[in-house]
C-alpha cells in the first residue's frame, strides 16, 4: 500500500495544513538553539493554535518546597469554589522546554471539562537540572498534595496525575512511586508519554522527520537531560524498559489505572502502545485511544485540529469517571 511509503498520507487535511504552515514559517531547528533560546521559541508559539483561555473561579500561584529546599512554582486552577478532586499535571517539552505558562490553556480545559482542580508543576528543567531532578520535583509535589492539599481546599482522597510527552513520563513514574508509598491515585492520564530511552521502534523510523517531534529533537532533549548515557537505563527515565538498581524492569502491578491518548503520526506512538500492553499484563486497567492522522503536540492545537478537543473530552471523561469511582 502506497501510504507506507509516504507516511504524510496518513495525516488529516487539517493536520497537513498546520505542518505546511509550520514548515513555511521556517523557524530555526531546535538543535541549533541554546536551551534558553528553545524555551523562548517554544513559549512564543505555545498558544498560537490553543483554544481560548477559560476563566477560573480560583487561580493561585504558589510554591511547594522540594527535598533540597528549592521552591517549585506551581499553579492551581479551580473552576468553582467547592472542594474538588485534583489532577497534578506535568507539562511536556523534553525535560528542557515548556512551563506552567505554555500549558495553562490545556490545564484550564481539563479543569473545566472534568470539574476538578488542576495543579500544574514547573519542575526544574535540563540542562541546568539534569536527571533525576525533574522526577524528584514531580514526586515531591504529588507527595505534598497527598499530605497537605487539604490546606488549599483540595479533596486529596481523589488525586490523579497526568502529563503530555515528557510530562507523561513523569506522571507514569509518579504512579509507580505512589504505589510504593501507598498513596492512592484515581488515574494516570498520559498524553503521548515518552516511556523508552531507545528510539528503535517502527514509529521512530516512520515518523522521524517532518511530524513536529523529530528524532533530532529527542536526541537534543535527552543529551541535555541525562548526566551520562547510563541514566537512560533507569526506569525513572524510561518506565517501559528501564531497570532498577538490581537490574529488573519496573514492577507495574498495583499502579493506578491509566488513560493513554496517543497520536498516530508520532515517533512515540509505538512505545505508548507497548507501555499500555505492559500495564495490562500487570493487571492494570487501561483505556487506550489513538487519534488518527495527528502528530505529537496535537492536544495543544485545538483551534486548528478537531482531534484536540476530542482528546480533551475523552481524557476528561476518563478522569471524571475515575474520581466518581472513588466517591463510590
Amino acid at each position: 500500500m502506497s501510504h507506507h511509503r509516504n507516511p504524510k498520507a496518513l495525516l488529516t487535511p487539517a493536520m497537513h495544513g498546520v505542518l505546511e504552515r509550520m514548515a513555511r514559517a521556517g523557524h530555526m531547528p531546535l538543535h541549533a538553539l541554546t536551551p534558553a533560546q528553545a524555551r523562548t521559541a517554544y513559549a512564543a508559539g505555545a498558544d498560537v493554535l490553543e483554544l481560548p483561555l477559560h476563566a477560573m473561579a480560583r487561580v493561585e500561584d504558589f510554591h511547594v518546597t522540594a527535598r533540597d529546599g528549592f521552591l517549585i512554582p506551581v499553579r492551581l486552577v479551580v473552576p468553582s469554589t467547592e472542594r474538588l478532586p485534583v489532577l497534578v499535571y506535568f507539562h511536556g517539552g523534553g525535560f528542557t522546554i515548556g512551563s506552567i505558562e505554555t500549558h495553562d490553556g490545556l490545564c484550564r480545559q481539563l479543569a473545566r471539562h472534568v470539574h476538578c482542580a488542576v495543579l500544574s508543576v514547573d519542575y526544574r528543567l535540563a540542562p541546568e537540572h539534569k536527571f533525576p531532578i525533574a522526577v524528584e520535583d514531580a514526586w515531591d509535589v504529588v507527595r505534598w498534595v497527598a499530605q497537605q492539599g487539604a490546606t488549599r481546599n483540595l479533596s486529596t482522597d481523589r488525586l490523579a496525575v497526568g502529563g503530555d510527552s515528557a510530562g507523561g513520563t513523569l506522571a507514569a513514574v509518579c504512579a509507580i512511586l505512589a504505589r510504593d508509598a501507598n498513596i492512592q491515585l484515581a488515574l494516570q492520564l498520559l498524553f503521548y508519554p515518552g516511556t523508552s530511552a531507545r528510539q528503535d521502534t517502527h514509529s521512530h523510523r516512520k515518523f522521524e522527520h517532518g511530524f513536529v517531534l523529530e528524532e533530532s529533537h529527542i536526541a537534543y532533549f535527552f543529551n541535555h537531560y541525562w548526566r551520562t548515557v547510563s541514566d537512560r537505563d533507569d526506569w525513572r527515565f524510561a518506565p517501559l524498559d528501564g531497570r532498577d538498581a538490581s537490574g529488573h524492569l519496573a514492577e507495574l502491578g498495583g499502579v493506578a489505572p491509566a488513560w493513554l491518548g496517543l497520536a498516530e503520526c508520532d515517533p512515540l506512538v509505538d512505545e505508548g502502545v507497548q507501555y499500555a500492553d505492559r500495564l495490562r499484563m500487570a493487571g492494570v486497567a487501561v483505556d487506550l485511544e489513538i487519534y488518527r492522522g495527528v502528530v505529537h503536540e496535537f492536544i495543544k492545537m485545538g483551534r486548528a485540529i478537531p482531534e484536540a478537543a476530542k482528546a480533551h473530552a475523552d481524557a476528561a471523561h476518563a478522569l471524571r469517571h475515575a474520581f466518581q469511582e472513588i466517591k463510590g
